[in-house]
């Protein structure tokens, strides 16, 4: 029984699904020519129509990209207007009484573990960090997986771990002590000889940073590796110290304070990354 025939509705939803699926990555016309069945003049007319359906609706830029090996990608985009609005929410969200904990901490695993909202945080920082020349997405074993894991789905990068101990599923590893820069104490994090390749360039992320000690960390676990950072994110970081060891980094909102007697916390948004140009450069 031969292939059907597909109508040209049916092509656009098709290449639409395909497309947003998988996000970043790189397809053919061949490739769809052959799965529809359709020749590649007539796709790309389709393509046209997607084009402008997406962007429309604010969901992703598609891009062409020229060569022997050229093709078509969606490159996932965040209206500035839904941006801004994305964060005010959280952070509406994030100043709740309740969320206040026994030391002075915030709970917010809820929300860094709802794919909704994580998958929003993660369209932010991948529309405002530098992927243009990364290999690999690197985050450490916390809170923020969820969170980078969603990052690297978006700019089509795969995901590095590093771990808090070692494990006999890691084969040979490498590890560094460093001192954390919220507590002050000496830990050690671990990272399997095979998760990157020696001089592999990478993007950091993370869901917190105060001190900057467990990405300065990761700086020097990076170095055994020959490997460089390109750039650093995270969720959220704190005003003080200005200064943080690992360099600066971009943070979606700004953690001012946390009142654990009154239950008062003042969040506020990193209004600089909606100065100038929205993003860093293309993925």
């Amino acid at each position: 029984m031969g292939q059907p025939k597909f109508k040209r509705s049916e092509r656009i939803a098709a290449m639409t699904s395909i497309l947003t699926n998988h996000p970043s990555r790189q397809f053919s016309l061949g490739v769809f020519s052959q799965q529809l069945d359709a020749l590649k003049s007539a796709l790309s007319e389709d393509l046209s129509q997607v084009k402008r359906t997406l962007e429309t609706l604010g969901i992703g830029e598609i891009q062409s990209v020229t060569g022997a090996g050229g093709g078509i990608r969606l490159v996932p985009r965040m209206p500035l207007e839904a941006q801004q609005a994305f964060l005010a929410q959280l952070t509406n969200e994030l100043s709740k009484k309740e969320r206040v904990l026994t030391g002075g901490y915030l709970y917010y695993t809820d929300l860094i573990s709802s794919p909704d909202t994580v998958q929003s945080m993660a369209e932010m920082l991948a529309q405002h960090l530098d992927f243009s020349q990364a290999d690999y997405v690197v985050t450490v074993e916390t809170k923020g997986v969820p969170l980078a894991f969603m990052t690297a789905r978006l700019v089509n990068r795969p995901l590095a771990i590093v771990r808090r101990s070692s494990r006999v599923t890691e084969g040979s590893t490498i590890s560094v002590n460093y001192r954390s820069g919220s507590t002050g104490s000496i830990q050690q994090m671990i990272l399997s000889r095979r998760a990157i390749p020696t001089g592999a360039k990478v993007v950091m992320i993370d869901d917190f940073m105060r001190g900057g000690g467990t990405a300065r960390g990761m700086h020097d676990l990076m170095k055994e590796f020959d490997a460089k950072v390109l750039d650093i994110g995270v969720l959220m970081t704190t005003r003080q110290p200005e200064d943080k060891k690992s360099g600066p980094c971009t943070a979606l909102l700004y953690l001012e304070s946390v009142n654990e007697e009154t239950g008062e916390v003042v969040i506020t948004p990193n209004h600089a990354l909606f100065q100038g140009s929205l993003g860093k450069g293309d993925i």
